[in-house]
């Protein structure tokens, strides 16, 4: 991934919110399940293209959030795709550091673990590792 400064073309492409921010799908590169949904401002989206490891935007914490700092389960882009639109990101990832991968903070493969089943949400993937033992 190669990424020039911030005056790049390709930045000015995205179609960003009100905020500045863009979604952001993470998607396994190897069996194409869908990972997680998150947030990009224009620093994150250049910092991703320039290190090929997934950097998002926290809203809730107002900063950069590099994948995997906390957890160790770091995101390799190999791909970065935008639709149609220009208002959706789509990342082509390897999921890292552990074993099935572990993307969302609930200790799962996946963050879409919950399905709508008889008018409830029912989780049906399995906890790969206590969320307790992951963020210390």
């Amino acid at each position: 991934m190669n990424a020039a400064d911030d005056t790049c073309a390709w930045l000015d492409r995205v179609r960003w919110d009100e905020r500045g921010l863009v979604p952001a799908i993470a998607q396994e590169a190897g069996s194409g399940d869908v990972l997680m949904l998150a947030w990009m401002n224009r620093e994150a989206l250049q910092k991703t293209a320039e290190l090929g490891r997934a950097v998002y935007f926290s809203r809730s914490r107002g900063k950069l959030w590099f994948k995997g700092e906390e957890s160790g389960h770091v995101q390799t882009v190999h791909e970065i795709r935008l639709d149609c639109d220009a208002d959706v990101v789509l990342l082509r990832v390897t999921q890292q550091g552990h074993d099935p991968a572990i993307a969302c903070h609930t200790g799962r493969h996946s963050c879409f673990f919950s399905v709508l089943r008889d008018g409830q949400w029912q989780a049906v993937d399995p906890v790969l590792k206590d969320p307790a033992s992951i963020y210390n």
